[in-house]
């Protein structure tokens, strides 16, 4: 069956010479989200152009994150689990250095993004890869959060934080590790529930809904803008 590999950067995005920008060009039917400010990381507006681009596509939804864009790629999912297939979420930045708003300006901020990410089991397969030495997570933080979303979590040492900085252009261990998530799923009726019953609407009730309101009363922009 026809799938899409969705990939969603993190905060500044992803350059050419980015691992993310080669998995593009190694892994079919792959795509970039659209939509997004990366140098403004707002989730709301983040985590709304993933579900955008989830309800654009047909068949099952692959997602391959990296830092900031793994929060907004499970908030998303939230929405709309029976599309996603699996995810691949590579050093998730912590949640607890964002507010709706953006970037936390230092200290210890009481409005964070801890009670906007999904707390249980995510409702496919999943992988969080984890660097040692992440300046922007420590690796207990991605440890917590992959044994709350049931994920396989992959220690890849000293690896800063798996960009271009750090080494990070064609990453053959990334893609064996996409590789095998998709395997999980061979064989099996991806995209059934969309094509029988359509896909899920959350409504007012959704994280992402929730989330838009919270971070509209909090500054008071529109947040169903894609801007």
């Amino acid at each position: 069956m026809r799938h899409t590999t969705l990939v969603v950067p993190g905060f500044h995005g992803s350059g050419p010479a980015h691992w993310q920008s080669w998995f593009e060009s190694q892994v079919l039917e792959a795509r970039r989200v659209r939509r997004i400010d990366w140098e403004a990381p707002i989730l709301a507006r983040w985590a709304g152009a993933v579900r955008q681009e989830i309800d654009g596509t047909h068949g099952p939804v692959w997602l391959v994150a990296h830092s900031f864009g793994c929060l907004a790629a499970v908030v998303a999912a939230a929405d709309r689990p029976e599309r996603i297939a699996g995810a691949l979420l590579v050093a998730p930045a912590d949640p607890g250095r964002f507010t709706p708003l953006g970037l936390a300006d230092g200290g210890s901020p009481r409005d964070t993004l801890l009670p906007w990410l999904p707390q249980s089991a995510l409702p496919f397969p999943s992988i969080v890869v984890a660097s040692t030495n992440d300046p922007w997570v420590k690796l207990g933080t991605a440890a917590y959060w992959a044994d709350s979303w049931a994920s396989r979590l992959v220690d890849v040492g000293p690896q800063g934080h798996i960009n271009t900085e750090s080494g990070h252009g064609p990453w053959p261990r990334g893609l064996a590790l996409y590789q095998a998530l998709l395997a999980t799923q061979e064989g099996l009726p991806l995209g059934s529930l969309e094509e029988k019953d359509g896909p899920t609407r959350r409504g007012r009730q959704g994280v992402l809904a929730r989330l838009r309101h919270h971070t509209r009363d909090s500054w008071g922009f529109p947040t169903g803008s894609n801007h």
